[in-house]
C-alpha cells in the first residue's frame, strides 16, 4: 500500500511539474498568438519583415546544423578513438557553451573579431568581415549548439567494438573506408538526433546573435530578435505569432526525434 501511495505521489508531482512549467506556458503562447483570430495571426506571420526573419532563421539554422553534423561527429570520433595530451581538458571544454551565458558568448566574439582586436584588424585588412552579417550569425549558432552532436555521438561510438575496425584494416581497407562502412552507420542515429536538437536550439537563439548580427531588418534580423522588437513596440500578439511558429517547429522536431528513436529501438 505504501509503495502504491509513493508511486502515485511521484507520478502526481511529475505531471504537475510538466503542466505548470511546460504545458501551461506553451498553451499560453498558442492562446495569445490566436487571440485576435486567424487572419491577424496570418498577417503578422506573413508580414515582410516577420517572414524574412523566419526564413533567415531557418536557413542559417540549417547551415549551422550541417556544420555541426560533420564537425561534431569527427570531434566525437577523435575524443573516443584517440589518446593525446590535453584530451580530458578538450573533452570537458565541449560542454562550455552549455554553461556559458549566450550574451557572454556574443561579447566574446565581439572582442575577438571586432576591428579593435588584432585578429579583427587583420581580417578587415584582407577584406574579410565576420561581424554584423549572416556569417556572424552562423558562427554564433555553431558555438551555442556545439555540444549536441558530440555528446549524442560519443556514447554510440563507445559501444562499437574497436575489433571491427581492426578487422577492416587487416582486410586492407584504409581509415576513410573503414569509417564510412563500419563506424558511420552505427553513429548515424546519434548524428541525426544531435543535429535535430542543434537545429531546434538554433531557432531560438537570441543572446549571442543579438550582439554580433547587426540586427538589420530583412538582412540579419533573426526571428528571436524580431520577437524582442515586437515586445518593445507593444505588440505582444505579433511577438506571440512568430513565437508560435518557432515553438511549433521545435515541438515537431522533438516529436520527430522521439518517434524516430523509438522506431530504431524496435528495429534493434
Amino acid at each position: 500500500m505504501r509503495n502504491k501511495v509513493f508511486k502515485a505521489t511521484v507520478r502526481s508531482v511529475l505531471i504537475g511539474y510538466l503542466i505548470v512549467l511546460l504545458l501551461i506556458p506553451i498553451a499560453t503562447i498558442y492562446i495569445k498568438g490566436f487571440s485576435l483570430g486567424w487572419e491577424p495571426f496570418w498577417k503578422e506571420v506573413t508580414g515582410p519583415l516577420a517572414w524574412k526573419s523566419i526564413v533567415l532563421t531557418v536557413k542559417l539554422s540549417i547551415i549551422a546544423t550541417v556544420i555541426q553534423a560533420v564537425v561534431g561527429t569527427i570531434i566525437a570520433y577523435v575524443l573516443v578513438r584517440y589518446r593525446f595530451r590535453g584530451q580530458s581538458i578538450l573533452n570537458s571544454m565541449v560542454d562550455l557553451p552549455f554553461s556559458l551565458p549566450t550574451s557572454v558568448a556574443g561579447l566574446m566574439f565581439l572582442t575577438l573579431l571586432g576591428p579593435q582586436s588584432p585578429l579583427g584588424a587583420w581580417l578587415d585588412s584582407v577584406g574579410i568581415k565576420l561581424l554584423y552579417n549572416q556569417t556572424a550569425i552562423v558562427i554564433g549558432l555553431v558555438f551555442v549548439t556545439f555540444p549536441f552532436v558530440v555528446r549524442t555521438v560519443q556514447p554510440l561510438l563507445e559501444q562499437i567494438d574497436p575489433a571491427e575496425e581492426q578487422a577492416s584494416f587487416t582486410l586492407g581497407a584504409n581509415r576513410f573506408y573503414t569509417f564510412y562502412r563500419i563506424v558511420l552507420p552505427a553513429l548515424l542515429p546519434g548524428t541525426i538526433a544531435g543535429s535535430m536538437l542543434a537545429f531546434s536550439r538554433s531557432l531560438a537563439e537570441f543572446g549571442a546573435i543579438s550582439l554580433i548580427s547587426g540586427n538589420l531588418p530583412g538582412k540579419t534580423m533573426v526571428a528571436s530578435v524580431y520577437i524582442y522588437g515586437e515586445t518593445q513596440n507593444y505588440n505582444p500578439e505579433g511577438a506571440a505569432a512568430i513565437s508560435l511558429v518557432l515553438l511549433t517547429l521545435s515541438v515537431l522536431i522533438l516529436w520527430g526525434i522521439h518517434v524516430w528513436t523509438r522506431g530504431k529501438g524496435r528495429l534493434a
